[in-house]
């Protein structure tokens, strides 16, 4: 299972402390830290008034799609949402990274069950690799979701990795947090299914490293039930009843940990 990128939310040392990490305004700021505690449909509401605006239109549909990934819910807002960024982007990049989002919508879609969308998503994702250059700041979130739709979608591990570090280089590059967070996590998922337990350990216990540092609450009961997989008792419990606690606080956000986190009844 996998989910998106932005950026991160602690205070800035000698800045507006009331600004989150890597956010220049206040509305940024409120946008994150709803986004991180999963009130997507606020955070979009927030960039309603902007909805003309390329850059604005995009966030409010990203925003949206991470929602049906980890709600399972709210596709036609996604939708309506994206169709709206499709016809105010004006530049190759700005097209490029709607199509990132399109071939996002379709890959969710797909692997939560709710329609046969993998042709479409590999469509969409081939168009943003041509409009969006090797070097462009949407290029490691490109190649990242590439990687989900070869791993998830294609069975190709292999083409998997190669994506995820790809965007792993990339996102270290560009010093974006919240995505290393994402490649960490699925590097160390191939890792395991390969029995590299060590590796894998790692690269999970850095994902939940950057988004406690961060405060990407939403995130975080993911990351901790990944890092359990690698623990012994007591701290694999551990791992999962923190994961749990976070999981009930969210009001069973992501929806496709229940089965992992839900206790099961006794018989």
């Amino acid at each position: 299972m996998a989910d998106t990128a932005m950026s991160g939310s602690e205070s800035r040392g000698g800045e507006d402390p009331s600004l989150a990490y890597g956010k220049e305004t206040p509305v940024e700021t409120a946008i994150w830290r709803l986004r991180s505690r999963g009130c997507w449909t606020d955070a979009a509401a927030l960039l309603a008034p902007h909805a003309s605006e390329p850059a604005a239109a995009l966030e409010r549909a990203a925003l949206l799609i991470e929602r049906c990934l980890y709600t399972e819910k709210g596709w036609a807002d996604a939708e309506e949402a994206l169709r709206a960024a499709e016809a105010v982007a004006g530049t190759d990049e700005e097209r490029g990274a709607a199509a990132c989002e399109r071939g996002y919508l379709a890959y969710a879609s797909t692997l939560l069950g709710v329609r046969d969308r993998a042709d479409e998503a590999r469509m969409a994702l081939g168009r943003a690799a041509a409009l969006i250059g090797p070097s462009a700041a949407g290029r490691p979130l490109l190649d990242f979701r590439r990687g989900l739709v070869a791993q998830n979608l294609g069975d190709s591990p292999q083409a998997a990795r190669a994506a995820y570090r790809r965007a792993h280089e990339g996102a270290t590059a560009q010093g974006d947090s919240l995505l290393l967070s994402f490649t960490w996590r699925h590097l160390a998922g191939l890792a395991l299914r390969e029995g590299e337990l060590a590796e894998a350990r790692h690269g999970f216990a850095e994902s939940l490293r950057i988004r406690e540092e961060l405060g990407y609450l939403v995130g975080t009961a993911p990351a901790l039930t990944a890092l359990a997989t690698t623990e012994t008792e007591p701290e694999a419990g551990r791992l999962r009843a923190e994961a749990r606690r976070l999981f009930q606080l969210l009001g069973g956000v992501p929806t496709w940990l229940s089965g992992q986190l839900t206790p099961r009844a006794a018989t």
